[in-house]
C-alpha cells in the first residue's frame, strides 16, 4: 500500500496531485468518475477518464501516478490493489467512511485568530469539510494556520481525554487525525500559542 500527496518541485507531478486531489476529494462526476462507498476508485477507469477529459493527461499512466505519491511530502493519497483514493480532505456530499482510532495523547489545529471567539464558544466543527482536521504536530498544524487569513493561531487538543470520554478519531495519514467535533472543554486555551 502506498501513500501521497502533492508537495513535489516537478510541475507536471505537482499539477497532477493538484488536479487528483479535486477529482477524488471534490468533484469526481466532473471527471466522469465514480467512486465506490470507500472513495476508492479504479486506477484504470481515472487514467481512461483523465486521458478524454484533456490532452495534458493524453499520456497519463499510472507510473505517473506513482511517482507522485512517492515524491509527496505529505500523504493525501492512498494506492491500493489497483485502485486510489484520497485519504482525506473531501468535500463530497456521501462521508467518506473511516474506522475509529486511539489517537494521540495531544493533537493540535491550525487555525486564524480571527476565529478564535467562536472556537472557544462551540467548539471546533469540520465547517465545509468533512471532518475536523487535526495534527499530530506543532508545526503541522501551523503550516495549516498559515494558509488562513489573520493571525496564526495554534489549539491544543486534549485527544486522550476526548476520546476515553467518546469522542471518536480516525487517523487520515502519519500527520493528520480526523474528527467529527471536537467540544470546546477538551480545547486548551491556556497553551493556544499565537504565531
Amino acid at each position: 500500500m502506498r501513500k501521497g500527496s502533492n508537495a513535489n518541485r516537478n510541475p507536471f507531478l505537482i499539477k497532477l496531485s493538484r488536479t487528483l486531489s479535486h477529482a477524488l476529494r471534490h468533484e469526481p462526476w466532473r471527471y466522469g468518475l465514480e467512486l465506490d462507498n470507500h472513495e476508492w476508485v479504479r486506477v484504470t477507469d481515472l487514467l481512461i477518464c483523465f486521458r478524454n477529459r484533456r490532452n495534458d493527461w493524453r499520456h497519463l499512466t499510472e507510473n505517473d501516478i506513482i511517482e507522485m505519491i512517492s515524491k509527496s511530502a505529505k500523504n493525501r493519497f492512498e494506492l491500493y490493489e489497483g485502485k486510489i483514493r484520497a485519504l482525506y480532505g473531501h468535500s463530497l456530499p456521501d462521508k467518506v467512511l473511516k474506522v475509529p482510532a486511539e489517537p494521540p495523547a495531544v493533537l493540535f489545529h491550525g487555525t486564524s485568530s480571527r476565529l478564535m471567539k467562536q472556537i472557544r464558544h462551540e467548539g471546533l466543527k469540520p465547517m465545509r469539510r468533512q471532518y475536523v482536521h487535526l495534527s499530530v504536530d506543532e508545526q503541522t498544524a501551523l503550516q495549516v494556520a498559515k494558509r488562513k487569513e489573520g493571525t496564526s493561531v495554534i489549539v491544543t487538543i486534549s485527544a486522550t481525554k476526548a476520546y476515553l470520554d467518546g469522542i471518536k478519531f480516525y487517523q487520515g495519514n502519519k500527520t493528520t487525525w480526523l474528527t467529527d467535533y471536537i467540544p470546546s472543554e477538551y480545547l486548551d486555551s491556556s497553551t493556544t500559542t499565537t504565531l
